[in-house]
């Protein structure tokens, strides 16, 4: 997939556990797993904004863009 999560990279940046993210974001565990795994298929833009927020940085340090 041309789309690569780096949400373990920010997560690991900002010291922050899996938990302690989804309950900052409200998102359960395993849709939050889902995304950081990137087998999500789809991410909103409210999520995305919160993610955001919580972990201080922009939606390009999380999303990035690859070719195959």
């Amino acid at each position: 997939m041309p789309i690569i999560v780096n949400l373990d990279v920010m997560m690991a940046k900002r010291k922050m556990s899996l938990n302690e993210l989804s309950e900052k974001v409200d998102i359960t565990l395993s849709n939050l797993s889902i995304l950081k795994t990137g087998k999500a298929k789809a991410v909103r833009f409210s999520t995305l904004e919160a993610i955001c927020r919580a972990l201080d940085c922009q939606p390009g340090d999380i999303l990035e863009f690859r070719e195959e």
